[in-house]
């Protein structure tokens, strides 16, 4: 009986043996098959399914050249290309951290000047509407800013310039709708300080001229009538011709009949 059991046994050990040596062969076989292909070879694989925007399958060969080759001529092309990838799949935040990666590790490739380009760019991506929170907003300032400190001549230095001037305009227009908001609720000393930062902050935006006007008005609520007074010779002197200059006429009168009464 324990013959029986222990032939019974081998048997099952015997047949486990096989069964994993069936299933090890052609995994030893598809990594020789991996490791044979240089990384050029490897590289030009991925850069023809992103190509063909099969950009997850892209990935996976950009991987590879990027795991297997990491000192390789290709490894900085490979990872450029990873992230263009995610750029593809509006994957931006983890594209933003690839492009970061080959700035880090590959401070010398030629990829250098436009991946810090596409960092800001993804963020900029990131950035929400005006009324959310703008952390992706101001960290796309941030990337652009060093981008055109870094590369003032690089052909996208113009882009850089204008997206920066793009979410400016974002960040003020949260500030000037804040002031708005607390000039609705009669809480005129907090409009009067957002209201003075876009003012300061964001001069060379479209929300700096009724930011102005709005602190005029937020002054005067406040009865501070001598700084009104002279916002409004700032304002008169800063947009002549202004669209708002008939409510700077009312205002003026508004300030003379409180002092002179």
């Amino acid at each position: 009986m324990k013959y029986f059991s222990y032939m019974k046994m081998k048997f099952i050990l015997s047949t486990i043996l096989i069964v994993s040596i069936i299933w090890f062969l052609p995994s030893c076989g598809s990594s020789t098959a991996i490791k044979s292909i240089s990384a050029e070879e490897r590289f030009e694989i991925g850069k023809q399914k992103f190509d063909n925007e099969d950009y997850l399958e892209a990935i996976n060969e950009f991987e590879i050249v990027k795991l297997q080759y990491p000192g390789s001529a290709m490894a900085d092309d490979a990872q450029y290309y990873l992230a263009e990838s995610r750029v593809m799949l509006e994957e931006f935040f983890i594209a933003g951290a690839e492009f970061q990666e080959l700035l880090r590790s590959m401070p010398a490739s030629p990829f250098v000047p436009i991946a810090q380009y596409k960092i800001g760019l993804c963020y900029y991506k990131l950035s929400p509407k005006s009324s959310l929170d703008q952390q992706y907003t101001l960290r796309a300032i941030d990337e652009f800013q060093t981008f055109i400190e870094y590369y003032p001549q690089h052909d996208s230095a113009a882009k850089a310039a204008v997206k920066i001037q793009e979410l400016n305009a974002r960040l003020a227009k949260k500030l000037y709708d804040t002031a708005e908001l607390y000039m609705i609720l009669e809480y005129y000393k907090s409009a009067t300080v957002y209201f003075t930062d876009v003012v300061e902050k964001y001069h060379d935006t479209e929300y700096a001229e009724p930011a102005l006007l709005g602190k005029i008005k937020s002054s005067i609520a406040r009865k501070r009538y001598s700084e009104a007074r002279k916002d409004i010779e700032t304002f008169i002197d800063k947009y002549p011709g202004s669209r708002l200059q008939r409510e700077i006429e009312a205002l003026q009168k508004t300030i003379l009949y409180h002092t002179n009464s």
